[in-house]
């Protein structure tokens, strides 16, 4: 396999999506937790020699439509005021519509939402208490 270090999700279809490195057997890679860590999953492969070391983080991934327009989100929200930051640049949270409607099915209290565009309309989620 060529390079160094991989970083990749494992969703729960099967498919792995690349997300820094070259181009690898990331199938041999995700086998290599299996069993251990269910799918979706966030991992990281580094070589070390002729061998690769894997290690992964569980995650959520979820669908969200309409398209937020933009590939990482922040959403929060204070207890009285919503806001939302879009690639880091503070937009209308009425581009994140999905994203507030998953995070208050979980938090009544003020939280914190972030989602990370992997493929099409899945990201990566987490809904935190503030």
């Amino acid at each position: 396999m060529p390079g160094d270090q991989v970083e990749f999700v494992a969703l729960a279809d099967g498919r792995l999506v690349l997300e820094e490195g070259h181009a690898a057997d990331l199938e041999a890679l995700a086998a290599g937790l299996a069993g251990s860590l269910p799918r979706p999953f966030r991992a990281i492969a580094v070589r070390r020699e002729d061998v690769w070391a894997v290690g992964g983080s569980a995650i959520e991934v979820a669908q969200l439509v309409p398209d937020p327009q933009g590939d990482d989100f922040e959403l929060t929200w204070d207890g009285e005021t919503l806001a939302l930051a879009a690639d880091g640049i503070p937009v209308d949270v009425g581009r994140a519509v999905a994203l507030e409607q998953l995070a208050g099915v979980r938090e009544r209290d003020p939280y914190v939402a972030r989602a990370r565009r992997l493929e099409a309309d899945l990201f990566e989620v987490s809904i935190l208490p503030l």
